[in-house]
């Protein structure tokens, strides 16, 4: 049996791993356990009672985080000439639209979120192999497909972010960082949560939500009691 680090053992002794903790406490906690000597991201996994493979019981949205998620999002505006300042004006990152089509041609991905228009998602679609798998590609439902460009760069910019189950039945998301104070994470893991209960699809049955967890970059993850959101 390997041993444990001087560092494990310390956050070993801080909390135990088969308590099932309320929101508050975790959010306190996974700062405690938290040993990353960077600003490490916190992540919360919900395992949902839900068939993902069923189209009515697919959960998909966006929340807006009360807090942001502490991420520096790197956005790209695909519009046409005439949206380009408005796009700059609210913090886009890289704006344009035929050059960047190019380069996404290429295999260029280097950003955290497209927003662009209704008329240039003809354009996007032969790019579904590139944006598809890496969770890119503008969803009029995540508000990333829409005339109003500049409400879009600055409600990603912050922290509007976009969720989905994936295949296991579990949603993954940006809570926050470790610099956070506790009652911000509580805060931004209790805006997504809710969210995700009134999202519940009338076709699931039993326990919708069946688990919760939250972790940083380098800790172990701590369960947190759904039923005290």
């Amino acid at each position: 049996m390997a041993k444990l680090t001087k560092k494990q053992k310390e956050v070993a002794a801080k909390y135990d791993k088969t308590k099932v903790y309320s929101l508050e406490e975790a959010s306190s906690l996974i700062k405690d356990i938290n040993t990353a000597s960077f600003d490490a991201t916190i992540d919360i996994a919900v395992r949902l009672g839900v068939d993902p493979k069923k189209a009515n019981q697919m959960v998909r949205g966006v929340v807006s985080l009360p807090h942001g998620t502490g991420k520096d999002v790197k956005v790209l505006a695909l519009v046409t000439p005439d949206k380009e300042q408005e796009a700059k004006d609210a913090g886009a990152d890289f704006v344009g639209l035929d050059e960047y089509l190019e380069k996404i041609k290429g295999g260029w991905t280097d950003v955290d979120v497209i927003v662009t228009m209704p008329a240039v998602m003809g354009k996007l679609g032969p790019l579904g192999r590139v944006l598809g798998p890496r969770g890119l590609m503008p969803n009029p439902k995540a508000g990333t497909v829409t005339m109003d460009i500049g409400k879009a760069v600055s409600d990603v910019k912050a922290g509007k972010i976009d969720f989905r189950v994936d295949k296991t039945g579990i949603v993954h998301a940006i809570v926050g960082k470790v610099s956070f104070d506790a009652k911000k994470i509580q805060e931004n893991a209790k805006e997504l949560i809710t969210t995700l209960q009134k999202m519940k699809p009338t076709a699931s049955k039993g326990i919708y939500m069946k688990s919760i967890y939250l972790s940083s970059s380098m800790s172990p993850s701590v369960q947190v009691d759904p039923k005290s959101v």
